[in-house]
């Protein structure tokens, strides 16, 4: 059973690596077990990633090409409201659809608009992708993202190596060509961006929690977008660079709540006094000017 149980881990293995693809990780490198040497870990798996360079801003004056082919400065599409950012290649056989798909279910479910709220551009990292790969991979997109303002707000973008090359490591994406599977090993994830083009949030793997890209939109728009709730759930919830993810604060959440509490009885003590007022100011006044009771008989 033990050699079995081995044999089945020693192909799972196998056949991640056959793949040369693999999912994002917050770290720069991946974790060894004690005592494993670096030359035990593939090549190509030692060498992609994600290196989070938070607060950073983007060359935007870097070329690239557009649906149509056509040269324009990344600044582009940069400017009024945040922006997804997604490192992918068109021709990738799996994770770069998986990316993708994870992406449209999560902004399927959010009440923000794209084209108004927020824009999706997506770079390829293959310099062989053109305009006609690029269109390609858009209308599969739009296939599952049908929402107003997707075809407007979704920008499928190529660039030269140069351009890549730059582009990639500002944003911190490491990926590499395998020659022995004729593919790109990279990680998965995205990238939430600021209008004016700093590197806000990451959020790994192929799927997405709509609360966390929701807010991820929020703060990276400065408040923007969004509601007050989401600007409450903000104070609630803080990012975890490790995760890639919102999670809850318990403290913050007392004080909301015991100033909820506090607010909720100021305004309950406030209608008690009110009837109260009501309450004495509609009896009929019984005593003289004196200050002394009169009877009825007398009045």
């Amino acid at each position: 059973m033990k050699r079995l149980a081995i044999a089945i881990l020693v192909t799972i293995l196998w056949t991640a690596v056959g793949h040369a693809q693999m999912t994002g990780s917050p770290v720069p490198g991946y974790k060894r077990e004690p005592g494993m040497t670096a030359s035990a870990v593939p090549a190509a798996l030692r060498e992609i990633g994600f290196d989070q360079h938070i607060g950073r801003r983007l060359p935007l004056d870097t070329f690239v090409r557009d649906e149509a082919g056509r040269p324009v400065p990344l600044s582009t599409y940069f400017g009024g409201r945040p922006v997804i950012l997604v490192f992918a290649y068109y021709s990738c056989p799996m994770l770069c659809s998986l990316v993708f798909n994870g992406l449209a279910s999560a902004v399927g479910v959010l009440s923000l608009e794209p084209g108004r709220d927020f824009d999706v551009v997506t770079i390829s990292f293959d310099p062989h992708d053109n305009a006609a790969t690029a269109a390609a991979k858009k209308t599969a997109y739009l296939e599952r993202y049908r929402h107003a303002g997707a075809a407007e707000g979704s920008h499928f973008l190529t660039a030269d190596l140069a351009s890549i090359e730059q582009l990639t490591k500002a944003a911190g994406f490491r990926y590499v060509w395998d020659a022995s599977t004729q593919q790109f090993a990279h990680p998965t994830g995205i990238i939430v961006v600021t209008p004016d083009g700093r590197l806000a949030r990451y959020l790994f793997g192929i799927d997405y929690g709509p609360r966390d890209l929701r807010l991820a939109l929020v703060e990276a728009s400065a408040g923007r977008v969004g509601t007050a709730v989401d600007s409450l759930l903000l104070y609630c919830y803080h990012y975890d660079p490790m995760t890639g993810r919102y999670g809850f604060i318990v403290m913050r959440a007392l004080r909301v709540a015991g100033v909820a509490t506090v607010l909720a009885l100021t305004a309950f003590i406030g209608l008690l006094i009110r009837r109260d007022r009501r309450r004495t100011s509609g009896t009929p006044d019984t005593l003289g000017t004196t200050g002394t009771l009169k009877s009825p008989r007398s009045a």
